[in-house]
């Protein structure tokens, strides 16, 4: 635990702390359809074009939020837009409307998931490249130790009443605030001091960004594997009620998620520091899709808690890397741009999922999506070797955001 967590900078540390300190509110995104349904009394349907709606405003604004940081600056972001989510989420608990409820639902997703690739170009910005694999490891921790504890403890709040979900919410985000207002430093880089060619916040648009195509194949790599990772809330519940499993079976056997999540992202995170990361990668792809690929061989519930855990140990190694690869990519003076399109990616990848997954076992049945996700897996794990085999010859060796590149990458290259 100490190696894992010493030697980062104490802005690292703020950052983390409002992350977590976010995370543990984070109660509208997975109890949003029970209230709508349950406490409110609208149809299924609708709660799902509400929901649908949320993530829809998120991924437009992910794309926004990266393009302001680079603009505006990345500690102005925060601050203008956690307070405004707050506000706009603590309205959505005392709509009445249906019209004003989806309004606001997007609101609340476009101003909540404007912080993502905020806060991941400030963690590339604050960390040195040496780090960062470890330091993505602590981001992709609290994450996760946030919103499972939010996610039990939601329940007992419920019981006095749903609307202070958004309020408790919406409280998180302004004490988050408050910490990045006093302690989080601006962290945005002035393109006359980055030292590299082009380096103009004017001229390097989106446009460049989307001609980026190394860049693009890490982007499209980390979409196709992320779909695959959303069936364990798509596919995999529906699947097991098919085999007779229980709901109760479900939490259990997805709680080793979470479990194998909180005991091993940091030890292992600061064991992939050294390595190059296409060996990793490519694993970790492996393991997702093939883990995934066992669920057609499931009927009961030991076989999917293997599958669990070997799906889970691929997500480990990937998110880390994958986070640290694009922030390796991103040139300073354009990385919130960067990360921006990434986080887009992110979010369209978790819009993508259930439709594609719903659709795949309407038609063929649990057993032909499980297939899927081990082919998509495969073909990852083929791109990942594609794309790291050779060097990207197209980044000037002198750029500083490709400095500290593990072994076998060349310094200046892309991932």
């Amino acid at each position: 635990m100490r190696s894992a967590v010493s030697g980062l900078p104490r802005a690292f540390w703020w950052l983390w702390t409002s992350i977590l300190i976010t995370r543990l509110g984070s109660f509208l995104a997975p109890f949003l359809v029970l209230y709508l349904t349950t406490e409110r009394g609208y149809s299924v349907s609708f709660a799902g074009v509400v929901a649908a709606l949320y993530g829809v405003g998120g991924a437009a604004a992910s794309l926004l939020g990266g393009v302001l940081a680079d603009r505006v600056g990345r500690r102005a972001v925060l601050l203008i837009t956690q307070p405004v989510a707050a506000g706009l989420t603590a309205a959505l608990g005392f709509a009445d409307r249906p019209a004003l409820i989806a309004v606001l639902a997007c609101a609340v997703g476009a101003a909540s998931n404007t912080s993502r690739p905020v806060v991941q170009t400030i963690l590339a910005d604050v960390v040195p490249p040496a780090d960062r694999v470890r330091a993505f490891s602590l981001y992709y921790w609290a994450l996760n130790i946030g919103f499972a504890v939010a996610s039990a403890s939601a329940g007992f709040l419920a019981v006095y009443g749903y609307r202070w979900l958004f309020i408790a919410e919406a409280l998180t985000m302004l004490l988050s605030t408050f910490v990045i207002s006093a302690r989080l430093p601006e962290t945005r880089t002035e393109p006359a001091n980055t030292g590299e060619p082009g380096a103009d916040r004017h001229t390097t648009g989106l446009r460049t960004v989307l001609r980026d195509r190394p860049f693009l194949a890490v982007v499209g790599l980390a979409f196709a594997l992320v779909v695959v990772f959303q069936q364990a809330s798509v596919g995999l519940p529906i699947a097991m009620h098919r085999d007779g499993l229980t709901a109760a079976q479900y939490g259990l056997v997805i709680s080793v998620n979470g479990l194998l999540i909180v005991g091993l992202q940091l030890p292992l995170g600061r064991a992939l520091q050294g390595p190059h990361p296409r060996r990793p990668l490519i694993l970790a792809a492996l393991l997702c899709g093939w883990g995934f690929g066992l669920g057609a061989f499931a009927g009961g519930a030991a076989v999917y808690a293997v599958s669990v855990v070997i799906w889970t140990l691929g997500e480990l190694l990937h998110a880390p890397l994958n986070m640290q690869l694009v922030a390796r990519h991103s040139p300073s003076h354009a990385r919130g741009r960067y990360q921006g399109v990434y986080a887009m990616a992110w979010s369209t990848a978790n819009i993508t999922a259930p439709l594609a997954g719903g659709t795949v076992i309407d038609r063929f049945g649990p057993d032909a999506l499980w297939a899927a996700c081990a082919a998509v897996g495969t073909c990852v794990a083929v791109g990942y070797w594609a794309l790291l085999r050779e060097p990207d010859r197209h980044r000037p060796a002198s750029s500083p955001s490709t400095t500290g590149q593990h072994p076998g990458i060349t310094t200046g290259s892309c991932p």
